[in-house]
């Protein structure tokens, strides 16, 4: 057996036990903890299959061992987190958020066999739409000051669902060379909306602005796909 193939399959193995712990810290409304793991889910999402490159194992098994982790960690762990956040104003209807996970869970079966995404994306990745949502509902539910806000946040949910499986370019990190205008313009924005939300997190003495950020950041990256991808078709 080669013991160099236990470091991936290992770290994509704590990328699901990350997305777990978030599903039963959502349950208990610990909402902040929750994106905490979602987060460390991300950061081993990150190493496992930069381990396996390094180390020169890739493997079938892993693949498809990371897409199951990552449904775990950027589907149902985010849905469920909007689930409890909006389930006091909604009720059971608050259900309408875990058809995230499900759509996930295609978004990634789409991307293992779609020979077009080795370098960018066709649809949003699961990980910034975990974020997405994850950051979000680290906000105080008093931001649901009426009933129709939480309706509109579901109404938000079923877009996600819609960019995970559209036909729209995504621009990621690996095609640097290729895309620097699209890449720096995301750095440059993030940085401005990462600042004033920190800024904000710190007059107000509340952390959730500063948690904000990540929701910030990833509406901005999705508007300058659909932008980047606008101007292309013109």
């Amino acid at each position: 057996m080669n013991c160099k193939r236990i470091v991936p399959d290992a770290l994509t193995c704590s990328n699901l036990l990350c997305g777990s712990v978030s599903v039963f810290l959502a349950t208990q409304g610990a909402f902040v903890w929750a994106f905490v793991f979602i987060l460390l889910g991300a950061l081993f999402d990150f190493f496992d299959g930069l381990s396996a490159r390094w180390l020169k194992v890739p493997s079938p098994i892993g693949i498809q061992l990371d897409s199951l982790a990552d449904d775990i960690t950027f589907g149902l762990a985010p849905a469920m987190m909007l689930f409890c956040f909006l389930r006091p104003i909604l009720g059971w209807w608050a259900l309408l958020a875990l058809l995230m996970a499900a759509f996930s869970a295609l978004r990634l079966a789409k991307f293992n066999v779609d020979e077009r995404q080795h370098d960018s994306f066709i649809g949003l990745a699961t990980p910034p739409n975990a974020i997405f949502w994850g950051a979000l509902c680290c906000m105080p539910i008093s931001i649901i000051a009426y009933d129709w806000i939480a309706w509109v946040l579901i109404g938000l949910s079923f877009v996600s669902c819609w960019l995970l499986n559209a036909e729209i370019p995504f621009f990621g990190f690996k095609n640097f060379k290729n895309q620097k205008v699209e890449v720096l313009s995301l750095l440059i924005g993030s940085i401005i909306l990462i600042g004033f939300c920190v800024a904000k997190a710190i007059a107000t003495k509340h952390i959730e602005f500063a948690l904000f950020s990540g929701t910030a950041v990833i509406l901005w990256y999705v508007a300058l796909n659909i932008l980047f991808a606008i101007a292309k078709k013109k």
